[in-house]
């Protein structure tokens, strides 16, 4: 069976309602969002935007719709002082000044950041939002939740999903590699999140999904099937990550929490995202971070966390030292990023964050992984 058809004999049998439909993956599928947005009683549509996904995809979209005898609106994100388009309080203000009383309907045209934001103020005014993707760089698009900076903290709302989804692959193969490479990094992080997701139910029995798992696992293995196709940016590669980026956000929808999807990798990510803020640094890729993230907690499982279990024999830590033992080696997780064209230099995080991170990051969520049952059970320590 397809990995596509096993996503709705899942949500068939768990009677799962999918709230976006359709979801295309093609080359022409922005003639197909044209094409679906004449058939709807859509008039006036906000195009949101950044400069950079505005030439990718955004002016043609605009002329096409124009073309339709739609009448697109086009909002461009403004950058803050050092060139990033940031998903905080003043972004979320910007777009919710432009969106007035006329707007049918909104287009995140765009990659993560752009999504958050407009999946955030489409719950807010209660209106649908449409994604178009620009570059297959996080498994978020068709998700609810939307990660939202507020006071330098991220948090994460849970909002509406897209009513629908059109990426153009001939769009996400130009987009550049450090994109893509974060995409494939996002995924990659699957191997400790699964591990983590496995570890928080058997050390305090929180919920598991055995069909979401294997679902997200799937997903995970056929990224690493098409890794150097991925690096090369081919189609079929390119078309790989874009559908195992989206089954993994039907995942999490699936499961109703991001479990599946996000474990200690992710919470050093966020912890590295908000120093940055609050150091005032340029952000780095959210992939790119995770990919940093998912080789540094797999060595610090193998080898920390490991032998702190084996100082003593139980059921539970016999399971545990298994779950850590299923994880690939670093050097295996390196090289498969290597191929997909992420390097080191993607996400240049210091030391001294890094073992900052490994000490709090765990705080970021209420949620066991391994790392926090390190830190609260294995080697308990008064915060610093």
């Amino acid at each position: 069976m397809k990995l596509i058809e096993r996503v709705e004999a899942i949500m068939q049998e768990q009677a799962f309602e999918q709230e976006t439909h359709p979801v295309v993956v093609s080359n022409g599928a922005l003639d197909a969002l044209v094409d679906y947005v004449g058939d709807q009683p859509i008039m006036t549509i906000l195009l949101v935007v950044d400069e950079h996904t505005f030439t990718a995809a955004g002016k043609e979209l605009d002329l096409k719709l124009k073309q339709k005898g739609l009448k697109p609106i086009v909002h461009c994100l403004l950058p803050n002082d050092l060139g990033d388009v940031i998903a905080d309080e003043q972004t979320i203000v910007d777009l919710l000044i432009q969106v007035n009383t006329h707007v049918d309907c909104l287009v995140a045209v765009g990659s993560g950041t752009i999504h958050d934001v407009v999946r955030f103020v489409s719950a807010k005014i209660e209106k649908p939002f449409i994604s178009c993707p620009t570059a297959p760089s996080v498994d978020g698009f068709n998700s609810k939740g939307a990660p939202i900076i507020v006071k330098g903290v991220k948090t994460t709302y849970q909002t509406l999903a897209p009513v629908a989804l059109f990426a153009d692959l001939s769009i996400l193969a130009q987009a550049p590699i450090e994109l893509i490479a974060a995409g494939f990094g996002d995924m990659i992080g699957k191997y400790t999140s699964l591990t983590d997701w496995q570890a928080g139910t058997l050390i305090a029995d929180e919920p598991f999904n055995q069909e979401v798992y294997q679902l997200t696992k799937a997903a995970l293995d056929s990224c690493v099937e098409h890794a150097e196709a991925i690096g090369n940016r081919e189609l079929n590669g390119i078309e790989a990550l874009m559908n195992a980026l989206l089954i993994s956000g039907t995942a999490m929808s699936i499961f109703g929490a991001s479990h599946p999807a996000s474990g200690a990798e992710h919470h050093l990510s966020h912890y590295w995202e908000m120093t940055y803020l609050e150091e005032n640094k340029k952000q780095l890729f959210h992939g790119a971070k995770v990919a940093r993230a998912s080789l540094i907690i797999t060595q610090f499982y193998k080898e920390i966390v490991r032998a702190s279990l084996l100082e003593e024999s139980t059921q539970e830590r016999i399971e545990l030292v298994e779950l850590i033992d299923q994880l690939p080696d670093p050097a295996e997780i390196s090289k498969l990023l290597r191929l997909a064209g992420w390097h080191q230099e993607q996400a240049p995080i210091d030391e001294e964050l890094i073992q900052l991170s490994l000490l709090k990051a765990y705080h970021l969520r209420d949620r066991w992984t391994l790392l926090r049952y390190y830190h609260e059970t294995l080697h308990w320590l008064p915060d610093l």
